[in-house]
């Protein structure tokens, strides 16, 4: 039922974000993500570890965004911060990703390759589907994408290794 509850809790969280700031709502992520960290930090056998992996996943996700957006490879609708800067609801969107490491996405923990092939195809196409739904000012080109798999197949590994450090050995 944990692992129903952590997928169901993200794709409302992720549907939020992309669709508020896609609707001018971008409020709408500062509201519902925190909601679905409580839900799941209440649910977690160790909350405090989850909350420092959430507090990781974001720093990491703004530094991470910031130099794609940086270096051009994509434009996201800014909401508070400078349009060169990671904007608030992308960085919750780390903050809800971040939920799913040790439940849903648990399978991945001390799977490095297997994180660096679902992170190379999951994050470029969670990208373009929120450019379709219009959380970005651009569609990602190919090559952009190409360079957010490259960036993925980096990032997910990492977060799969910072929440095993963070984390114990989650209760199955």
């Amino acid at each position: 039922m944990r692992k129903f509850i952590n997928v169901l809790s993200f794709q409302v969280g992720w549907f939020a974000a992309v669709l508020g700031v896609a609707h001018n709502m971008p409020w709408l992520s500062v509201v519902i993500v925190p909601l679905v960290l409580l839900i799941h930090l209440a649910m977690a056998p160790e909350w405090q570890s989850e909350l420092l992996l959430a507090l990781g996943a974001a720093v990491t996700g703004f530094v991470f965004d910031t130099v794609l957006i940086s270096a051009g490879v994509y434009s996201p609708v800014p909401f508070l911060f400078p349009p060169h800067l990671s904007p608030l609801w992308m960085v919750l969107l780390w903050v809800n990703f971040s939920t799913t490491l040790n439940v849903s996405l648990g399978f991945l923990r001390g799977r490095y390759l297997l994180s660096t092939v679902f992170g190379a195809i999951g994050g470029p196409m969670a990208y373009y589907s929120g450019a379709r739904l219009g959380a970005m000012t651009v569609i990602p080109a190919t090559v952009n994408l190409m360079i957010l798999g490259i960036a993925w197949a980096v990032a997910v590994p990492f977060l799969v290794f910072l929440s095993s450090k963070i984390t114990p050995q989650p209760k199955r």
